[in-house]
């Protein structure tokens, strides 16, 4: 017997009352009219493609149309409430809350935008624009090679100041870029150069490799073969050999699935950006070959949300090539993040990807092994992919005989800072800083003196100007507490200290950080207080440094100390 039922012996008045209808809220009849025009599938994986429809539609995220999100994908609420709030994007309003304005500015203050005078618009911008336009701090937004770099509504603004951000706060004042078009962008204007596209590349002989791939003309392990012998590695930071990623998920049981990782949030790294408006269907290609190789049906690209003109451009041509394929295709989708840099680790791109909260998954099992919807995953980030059909095409002594210093292959540096000729440039492996500096970015800006350097982005460590001998590459930077990561270089001058940048990246990880374990959730807050002050506390600096390498599940935590401890160790008078 129930022990909580009414006993009917009770008088009337003590007996407990019985809901006529089901906890919780109920549905707004107008909002679920409204949210169910915007659905198709009712599948769980696309509920951050369908939160980023309603607030694209609507300006925000008002509970009604969460409530009613949630009854037409037949999810609990809380499972809808804990995604929309876990990215930065979303705007969740709660009852009785004023909705945004129409027109966000959000102005990068990451370290190469800081440098260039991110504070002083951030200050200044509130009382120019007014109360109808609601501006915001932004972590990097990938374009830091023209810092400082500002985003108008979705259209982004290279060398802002604030003469270019009110003239473009008031084209747009008539009506926001994104609202009312239901995800498109008719309104967005695309920074960039014109793009080879679909036409174009296939005049050129485009896809025809991965046609005879898929024809039958290569074998796939003679292809597996060639890539392992190129000595390519993973172009996204981890620096994982391809050819062996590739041999390593063949062998795992079908049905297998790749995922594309254009999430490129590290502070300094632009590179995936820089090739995407420029040449699409290079890597989407190199997808294809890759796909074929491995034996994948499905291809997921998993695009920032940053990088809105990249997702118009990647629509337009994944269309056209679908319009007319030059080979048979796997089904390719185009997957939206929603402002969380912690989704650029694998497992937390695959659970985004799946309509999760972007937070990473403990290992083993790996991603090769159990990866997107439990299945064997490819995980790849765009650049590797990139560079598919030359190796392919020129062999694979080609691309190892391209170093410097002992090493293999060529690299695509993202430099930003104090030089004359920021942006990617393609260069050997194993090149130093120096030679970078002198051979590809024209020299330091005029006034400027070589000071220190970020080898690796936000997650690399700072070395000084006196070390800028070493090659730069996977390996060579270890034992100096450093790494080459995603190639993202950071030039600093003598008008710039190693402790403000240390500062600005500690506050970025420590506001980047997904929270689920406790040593970087609490290691970077905790860290960010200890370097405000003029004295560092360095003993105590260590202990937690080494606790959170130590004990974090993922590379964020492990590699958040990295810019302090290398401060302590380089710069010692800059902290005592």
């Amino acid at each position: 017997m129930n022990d909580r039922a009414p006993s009917k012996s009770q008088p009337p008045e003590k007996r407990a009352r019985v809901r006529a209808t089901l906890k919780g809220r109920r549905v707004d009849p107008r909002a679920r009219e409204e949210v169910a025009a915007l659905l198709k599938d009712r599948r769980r994986d696309l509920l951050i493609e369908y939160l980023h429809r309603i607030q694209d539609r609507h300006g925000h995220l008002s509970a009604a149309h969460l409530v009613a999100l949630a009854d037409e994908m037949k999810l609990a609420m809380t499972e809808v409430y804990e995604v929309a709030t876990f990215y930065h994007h979303f705007d969740v309003i709660k009852d009785g809350d004023t909705a945004p304005p129409a027109i966000t500015v959000r102005v990068c203050d990451s370290i190469a935008c800081e440098m260039a005078g991110a504070k002083d618009l951030l200050a200044k911008l509130p009382g120019i624009l007014g109360k109808d336009v609601r501006v915001l701090h932004a972590p990097c937004i990938g374009r830091c090679e023209t810092a400082p770099a500002a985003v108008v509504g979705q259209n982004p603004l290279p060398h802002a100041n604030i003469e270019k951000i009110a003239a473009l706060v008031k084209a747009k004042a008539v009506k926001h870029p994104e609202r009312g078009s239901g995800g498109k962008h008719p309104h967005l204007e695309i920074v960039s150069p014109a793009c080879v596209d679909y036409a174009a590349y296939r005049a050129k002989g485009g896809y025809a490799l991965a046609r005879s791939c898929i024809d039958g003309a290569k074998q796939r392990e003679e292809v597996i073969a060639v890539m392992e012998n190129s000595g390519l590695r993973g172009l996204g930071g981890a620096g994982f050999p391809a050819g062996r990623k590739w041999k390593s998920v063949a062998a795992e049981p079908a049905p297998r699935l790749m995922a594309i990782n254009i999430d490129e949030g590290e502070p300094g790294t632009f590179k995936d950006r820089w090739y995407l408006e420029r040449d699409p269907h290079r890597f989407i290609e190199g997808a294809l070959i890759a796909a074929w190789a491995v034996g994948i049906d499905e291809v997921y690209i998993y695009l920032r949300d940053e990088y809105h003109g990249c997702r118009a451009i990647l629509e337009k041509e994944i269309a056209a090539l679908q319009a007319n394929p030059p080979c048979k295709l796997p089904l390719i989708h185009l997957r939206r993040g929603a402002g969380a840099y912690i989704c650029g680790e694998e497992s937390a791109m695959i659970e985004s990807i799946e309509g999760k909260r972007g937070m990473p998954r403990l290992r083993p099992p790996y991603v090769a092994q159990v990866g997107l919807f439990g299945r064997p995953t490819l995980e790849h980030n765009m650049e590797t992919l990139h560079w598919v059909c030359e190796i392919l095409e020129r062999g694979a002594d080609w691309f190892a005989s391209q170093g410097r210093n002992g090493r293999k292959g060529l690299r695509s540096f993202s430099v930003s800072g104090r030089v004359k000729k920021p942006g990617v440039h393609l260069a050997p492996a194993g090149i130093t800083v120096k030679e970078l500096i002198g051979e590809y970015c024209g020299g330091m800006l005029d006034g400027h003196g070589f000071y220190a350097y970020l080898p690796g982005g936000a997650s690399g460590g700072i070395l000084p100007a006196s070390m800028a001998d070493i090659p730069l590459d996977f390996d060579t930077l270890n034992q100096y507490g450093c790494f080459i990561g995603s190639a993202a270089v950071v030039i600093l001058s003598d008008k710039d200290r190693a402790t403000s940048a240390a500062r600005n990246l500690t506050k970025f990880f420590s506001e980047e950080s997904c929270g689920q374990c406790t040593p970087c959730r609490v290691g970077t807050a905790k860290t960010l207080k200890l370097i405000e002050k003029s004295k560092w506390d360095q003993p105590l600096l260590k202990e937690l440094s080494q606790a959170m390498m130590d004990a974090s599940i993922c590379g964020l935590g492990q590699a958040a100390p990295n810019p302090v401890l290398s401060v302590m160790k380089y710069f010692p008078q800059e902290v005592t």
